[in-house]
């Protein structure tokens, strides 16, 4: 486990999968990220590379040979993840190929995400390198869970998702049965930008938005006003999900998306995949902003 904090926050990183899994107040010891109870969903924020969601039948095709990944990827429970840099105020961490990744993902890659602390903000860097000689191809993005709720005399419906701007985005249904995106799907704002939440809300699984004007979004307390907001200007999807039972919810910006279910399954145009060309550098940061108000 890795620390860094300044005046306002304290964050802890585990080493496996590089997985942020505390932002707490120092004066209040408020934690703002998910328990991880197993018993419900044992993760706190995994990172997403280089697939988002499911391949249909953990499967992608590439130059006519097959591979396979599972869902969201290889770094999230990745064990060879390394420290590369610690600073005042930055955790590094780095990944890259080796013999066993290059048999599921045949490209030479170094992956870094990086969490700087900034006053009562953290910021989550990514950077692909290609060192590669060809066009490399991948997703990448975040799925932190935050507590919900945070504070003894709330509930889960006492929050909400807030946007910063109105919406009239409909949400892509997935197939529950594969994990897939299906042809369908379904309104979920009326000309608003505030999404209540309830557990029932994710009874089909995640909320996933292609066409957001939003490039912010904050969750809410009905009692206690805006807890922290997440900002996600380098992402062009946005998921929103818990288990239904699950006393949090994550907020997810990605570069990426799961397969649809008519599918091809070519991972070059696959939908959302980003190709970087040889020797050539891709980042991409969120923000976690925790509102001040909660910190004293």
């Amino acid at each position: 486990m890795y620390t860094l904090k300044n005046d306002i926050l304290k964050i802890a990183v585990k080493k496996t999968g590089a997985e942020l899994c505390k932002i707490e107040s120092i004066k209040n010891n408020i934690d703002f990220i998910w328990n991880a109870n197993p018993d419900i969903w044992g993760s706190f924020a995994p990172n997403l590379f280089p697939i988002i969601g499911a391949l249909k039948d953990d499967t992608y095709f590439l130059k006519n040979k097959t591979y396979k990944l599972p869902k969201h990827g290889f770094v999230r429970h990745n064990q060879d993840i390394i420290l590369d840099k610690q600073t005042e105020n930055c955790l590094s961490f780095k990944l890259t190929n080796n013999a066993s990744l290059l048999q599921v993902y045949p490209f030479k890659f170094e992956f870094y995400i990086a969490f700087k602390l900034i006053d009562n903000t953290l910021e989550v860097c990514h950077t692909i390198k290609n060192i590669d000689d060809q066009p490399i191809y991948f997703s990448v993005g975040g799925h932190p869970a935050f507590k919900c709720p945070v504070f003894d005399n709330e509930s889960y419906d006492d929050y909400s998702i807030e946007f910063e701007h109105i919406e009239s985005s409909k949400t892509h249904l997935i197939n529950m049965e594969n994990g897939l995106i299906s042809s369908k799907t379904k309104s979920v704002f009326n000309d608003s930008k505030t999404l209540p939440l309830r557990h029932d809300l994710f009874n089909e699984d995640a909320l996933i938005f292609k066409d957001l004007k939003s490039k912010k979004v904050s969750l809410k307390s009905n009692l206690n006003g805006e807890i922290l907001s997440v900002s996600y200007h380098d992402f062009d999807y946005l998921g929103i999900w818990a288990k239904p039972n699950g006393d949090y919810v994550c907020i997810e910006p990605w570069l990426g998306i799961a397969d649809h279910e008519d599918t091809n399954q070519d991972l070059t145009t696959k939908e959302g995949i980003i190709k970087l060309e040889a020797e050539n550098t891709f980042k991409a940061s969120y923000s976690i902003e925790i509102s001040k108000a909660h910190l004293l």
